[in-house]
């Protein structure tokens, strides 16, 4: 198994989510139906002049690193593989990449994959969805 080429310390600027202005008094824009952000535009909104105990909005300076995007937490980013044939496509960027099976991909296939992932050193992030299940059986 190949080791991810660099594991940064990743700072999230901000954790929590963004709720939207009076998600708790509306049932069609509610928080917990379907969590959604809308910017707040009304021309007195306390929210978009941001007065002190409001809710935060969204700003470019909460982005994450260009660096660290796209990062899972074992510090490889994704690669949606559907053919062993696309393994090769990482042969040369293993430790930057895994390998993450397409959720379309039938049992016989996905052996393929796993088998071709060893024999390349490439590492396969969902290895054992679906054919754990299929030697249960």
């Amino acid at each position: 198994m190949p080791l991810p080429l660099a594991r940064p310390n990743i700072i999230k600027k901000h954790t929590a989510r963004f709720v939207r202005h009076h998600g708790d008094r509306f049932m069609r824009i509610s928080w917990d139906r379907k969590p959604s952000w809308r910017r707040s535009r009304g021309i007195d909104s306390r929210v978009r002049r941001r007065f002190k105990s409001n809710n935060r909005t969204v700003k470019i300076g909460f982005g994450t690193n260009k660096a660290h995007r796209h990062i899972l937490p074992n510090g490889f980013k994704k690669f949606l593989v559907e053919t062993p044939r696309d393994l090769e496509l990482l042969l040369l960027n293993n430790r930057v990449y895994a390998a993450q099976i397409a959720h379309n991909v039938a049992v016989p296939k996905r052996l393929a994959i796993i088998k071709r992932a060893a024999q390349l050193d490439v590492r396969v992030l969902n290895a054992r969805a679906r054919v754990a299940t299929q030697d249960k059986q």
